[in-house]
């Protein structure tokens, strides 16, 4: 059973998808460890109910967060990194010795890179009055959203998507992704 840590700054909707995997046994997963920047994070709180081990880590609680991280990682065995929606940049302590994985709302490398997150790539794909969107998940480096991809999977946007029913979509389809990706790189 490969050991995984979740890494969120809000909802961290992906631990949810994740945790529903290990529980149904299509992921052989145990998700070891919760770590988030936001003392109000839904994810702490979601850890909280699944009993997951979970701790907040941001310059207010520790000297080092990311030595702290790094620390807690190998404590917890953690082989993987899942980053549902965390929003700090890893440094490559992290990103050299564990394999971190994200998933992204859009289809790179259309729509990455700093500042590009969440409802912000939903608005440009709507402005930009793209046809297709999508979710990516892929490997993380040290550069935002370049990381090699592992899956992509689209969606076609309708004539009248809104920012709100085109965020509705990538959610659904985001939860999927996300359980097909980590089983992809468990081969």
């Amino acid at each position: 059973m490969t050991k995984i840590a979740v890494l969120a700054s809000h909802n961290g909707s992906g631990l949810d998808a994740l945790y529903k995997a290990s529980i149904e046994k299509v992921l052989d997963i145990e998700i070891a460890l919760v770590i988030s920047n936001n003392t109000n994070a839904k994810a702490l709180q979601n850890a909280q109910k699944y009993n997951i081990a979970n701790f907040v880590l941001n310059d207010t609680t520790n000297q080092n967060p990311h030595a702290k991280m790094q620390e807690l990682l190998h404590a917890y065995g953690c082989e993987y990194i899942f980053l549902s929606g965390y929003m700090k940049k890893l440094p490559s302590s992290i990103t050299n010795n564990f394999k971190v994985i994200n998933s992204h709302p859009s289809l790179l490398p259309n729509y990455g890179g700093a500042g590009m997150y969440g409802r912000f790539v939903h608005e440009a794909i709507i402005k930009n009055r793209e046809l297709t969107s999508g979710v990516t998940i892929h490997e993380v480096n040290e550069n935002y959203d370049e990381g090699k991809i592992i899956l992509q999977k689209s969606i076609t946007l309708s004539e009248d998507e809104t920012v709100d029913s085109l965020e509705a979509k990538i959610k659904k389809l985001e939860a999927t992704a996300i359980v097909e990706g980590i089983g992809i790189c468990l081969k």
